[in-house]
């Protein structure tokens, strides 16, 4: 029994984790968000509603200022104020920031936000096993050998729900009658939007697929829908 207790620990530890962090997110979120409501936003939002046979698609601003989407666990939507920002004074079109509501949009049809909080839980879970049993061969570097797993299987998981979330965003955009171009233009646009004023990149992106990589995922896509021969493989 004390050989499991490691695993049996990190499984409660997990489930705690998984509870609270979903507890405190819908709280910050509830404190510190409103509704968006914008006359040149709000049509282009209808559109992607109608493609989904929804009557409406709610969006909210999140009042912080880096610039990010967010689909929470419970399937809402924000953008951070620091976005909308960028939006207002032309640096982002009301087309782009459509497509970044489509791509926040596939994160919670696929299952993305719901999942992501349990992977943090997990990752957490995995984290402190690895480290209780690592630590006891290890000693002294068997935190960070843990802390390096962890941090490589979140890294991975989440440049692949970016990739899904891509996909339904492109798909979205076409039904709507929207495109697939203004979501290739904002990726060209994101790192130098996201740098901090010390000029270091956000850590959400940097577990995000390469600006050129989602592009060319999504060209490949367009080449397929077209019928044409995919010249990248």
């Amino acid at each position: 029994m004390i050989k499991f207790t490691p695993i049996l620990l990190a499984i409660l530890y997990a489930v705690v984790m998984y509870r609270f962090s979903v507890w405190r997110t819908k709280r910050e979120l509830d404190a510190r968000s409103t509704e968006l409501a914008d006359p040149k936003l709000t049509p282009l939002f209808t559109r992607l509603a109608k493609a989904l046979d929804l009557p409406r698609i709610k969006v909210h601003i999140y009042e912080i200022d880096p610039v990010n989407g967010l689909a929470a666990p419970d399937g809402r939507i924000f953008i951070t104020r620091g976005f909308y920002r960028k939006f207002l004074s032309g640096e982002v079109s009301a087309e782009e920031m459509t497509s970044v509501i489509a791509h926040e949009l596939g994160h919670v049809a696929l299952g993305h936000s719901r999942r992501r909080m349990i992977d943090f839980s997990g990752q957490n879970a995995l984290r402190t096993a690895l480290a209780m049993v690592l630590s006891r061969f290890l000693p002294g570097i068997g935190v960070w050998i843990a802390n390096g797993i962890a941090s490589l299987l979140a890294a991975r998981l989440s440049r692949g729900d970016e990739y899904e979330a891509d996909e339904y965003a492109a798909a979205l955009l076409t039904k709507a009658g929207i495109g697939t171009a203004p979501q290739k233009s904002l990726f060209e646009k994101l790192e130098a939007l996201t740098q901090s004023r010390a000029g270091a990149m956000p850590a959400w992106l940097m577990s995000h697929p390469k600006t050129t990589e989602r592009i060319a995922a999504i060209e490949k896509l367009e080449t397929r829908w077209q019928g044409l021969p995919d010249t990248q493989d």
